[in-house]
């Protein structure tokens, strides 16, 4: 059945990383870089190369730098030019193609996760969309975590959640779901719950910072009344959602970094560090040499 492409990703970045404070007082924590790029860039890029071509920023106070991140520098440009580093300007002029869009929706308060989705809706309307949390940093295999995710909902025209498998003791961290065996060797979600304890964790399956979600969310966002902290709960509506539609947990092809914690984020810096093709070789040899 051919449906209608996802054209649209929503990234919700009006929060305020207080675990990587300082570094977090002025400046987001998804402007924080991976060696050479921020963690929104990467996040950016997983949806363009998943053939998406409009991206939702849901900001707050302080999220300047990333609107500025992602519009032209004139000032900059011409600087490059003239110094004759036309590799640093090309690399400036395309951070994104030409045909991808941006579009700034300021998120009042921060009302949790599930209220950040919402504010997404005047510029989504009535069409499936992609969630990216930017501090969820992921490699892919021979394609991201969107295309796998978008590549399901072109067989199914469902709902499909990024999951991974967590240690026991870590649910309290997660969304966690319940799945059953779904159409055509799929897994379905029969139950979704927020951070619950190991003990009484349905499963150790979490979910993590990817989603495509069915334009039905919204009415379930509506509907949900403020949780936990007094916050909207992506997952309360995510469980409301799937008592009327068929949604689907996608276990991750790829490896994802944890960069919303610091050892996660150390451990991207060094793993994109060995990987970078300019770097590699002389940050192997450092490592090598060194005793810690």
């Amino acid at each position: 059945m051919n449906r209608k492409p996802i054209r649209k990703a929503v990234f919700p970045v009006a929060g305020l990383g207080t675990r990587f404070l300082p570094a977090t007082k002025a400046s987001p924590k998804e402007m924080l870089p991976i060696v050479d790029k921020p963690l929104i860039q990467y996040a950016a890029e997983e949806a363009e190369e998943a053939g998406l071509r409009q991206l939702i920023f849901i900001t707050g106070r302080a999220k300047r730098s990333i609107e500025d991140h992602f519009d032209k520098a004139y000032e900059l440009e011409m600087a490059l030019q003239r110094s004759g580093k036309e590799k640093l300007l090309e690399i400036v002029q395309n951070i994104l193609p030409p045909e991808v869009s941006c579009i700034y929706i300021r998120q009042a308060e921060a009302l949790g996760l599930g209220h950040a989705v919402r504010c997404a809706q005047p510029a989504v309307g009535e069409e499936a969309f992609a969630v990216l949390l930017a501090d969820d940093l992921i490699r892919g295999t021979s394609k991201g975590a969107i295309a796998q995710l978008s590549a399901l909902y072109e067989r199914f025209g469902c709902s499909v959640l990024c999951v991974e498998e967590v240690p026991p003791e870590e649910t309290h961290r997660y969304g966690i779901v319940q799945t059953k065996p779904g159409p055509q060797g799929t897994l379905r979600v029969v139950s979704i719950v927020e951070k619950p304890a190991p003990e009484t964790a349905p499963s150790n399956l979490a979910v993590i910072g990817r989603y495509l979600l069915s334009p039905r969310i919204f009415a379930k966002l509506d509907q949900t009344p403020r949780g936990a902290n007094g916050e909207i709960q992506l997952t309360d509506a995510i469980s409301a959602l799937l008592q009327e539609e068929l949604v689907l947990a996608h276990p991750l092809q790829g490896k994802r970094y944890d960069c919303g914690s610091k050892l996660g984020y150390l451990k991207a810096q060094v793993e994109y560090g060995l990987a970078h093709g300019e770097l590699r070789e002389a940050f192997r040899q450092y490592l090598r040499t060194q005793r810690f």
